[in-house]
């Protein structure tokens, strides 16, 4: 339905190289993004950085749709994870578009945009709680004995960036956040195999 919305209107592409920042949490929705193609990663940035990952969409697709349909702030930021295409429309013409719709269309719209509002500020919330705690809670979830001693280890099935997906942070966040229980002496090990030093640590990191 909102390609449908951006179908009636003459938009220019504009081309956007990677690492750009698209939108900002608590910025004012002022006009509607369609991204066209290319992939945008949802999260929190700090300091230039993406410290927190909520998700990643890649085109074609319409960005914090919601924020401009309510009239609110933007929910998270968005960041472009390579180079990508878009379409931006004023605000007041995107608004224009969708009361374009067959009303029960448009009221079901709105509904759809707040139930995602809802859940997209659920998940910038739980992205509050350190990402050091999500991992050591991560550790202890995923861990086994190691020896006889009862020494617990994790082995490292996927890749860094996917573990780091799993946790919501950003694979820069994932490395930083290792060399952190490193140096607590939480952890060892640098490779495939992470050896858990301080459980009782781990547990009181993590809040368990």
């Amino acid at each position: 339905m909102l390609n449908r919305v951006q179908n009636q209107a003459s938009l220019k592409a504009e081309n956007v190289a990677c690492g750009t920042v698209l939108l900002r949490r608590g910025q004012p929705a002022t006009k509607a993004i369609h991204l066209l193609t290319g992939r945008v990663a949802l999260g929190v940035i700090e300091e230039g950085v993406l410290v927190h990952q909520l998700g990643a969409v890649e085109g074609p697709f319409w960005l914090e749709a919601a924020a401009a349909m309510l009239g609110l702030p933007h929910a998270v930021d968005v960041m472009a994870e390579s180079s990508v295409t878009i379409q931006t429309m004023p605000l007041a013409q995107f608004r224009s578009q969708l009361k374009n719709l067959p009303e029960a269309v448009h009221t079901l719209m709105l509904d759809l945009a707040k139930a995602q509002r809802q859940q997209i500020e659920v998940g910038v919330s739980r992205l509050a709680k350190d990402a050091d705690a999500r991992f050591a809670e991560w550790l202890l979830r995923h861990s086994e004995p190691a020896d006889a001693q009862g020494n617990l280890a994790v082995i490292l099935q996927d890749r860094k960036r996917l573990i780091a997906a799993q946790l919501g942070i950003a694979p820069e966040t994932f490395s930083r956040v290792l060399k952190h229980l490193r140096d607590r002496k939480l952890i060892s090990g640098s490779g495939r195999v992470l050896k858990l030093l301080d459980p009782i640590g781990l547990e009181t990191l993590a809040g368990i």
